[in-house]
């Protein structure tokens, strides 16, 4: 992929988030891996020492916008999001990251 478009001439975008509530012990990052692959996005996804998630996602813009809606909206079933957090939203030339995964 060159440029800083998909091949449906989308532009791409990176941004980092935090997810706050119940989200963990239920699953949350490995549906978030889950969902990030099925939409064909890039990132990682973490557990903090103060309970919350965060990581980033980058992509085509239109599929970053239907994971934050995922990620503020739905999650893992059992969690309970209060609330979510989006930065550094920013259009990038290229994918900065090779696939999704779990950081620890």
């Amino acid at each position: 992929m060159s440029g800083n478009t998909d091949s449906g001439g989308t532009s791409l975008c990176s941004v980092d988030y935090e997810i706050f509530g119940h989200v963990q012990g239920v699953c949350f990052r490995m549906y978030t891996e889950r969902e990030a692959n099925r939409l064909g996005l890039v990132g990682w996804v973490k557990n903090t020492n103060k309970g919350t998630v965060v990581g980033q996602v980058q992509g085509p813009r239109h599929l970053v916008h239907e994971m934050k809606v995922w990620l503020s909206k739905e999650g893992s079933p059992g969690c309970r999001i209060a609330r979510a957090v989006f930065k550094n939203e920013k259009e990038i030339p290229h994918l900065e990251i090779s696939g999704f995964g779990t950081r620890f």
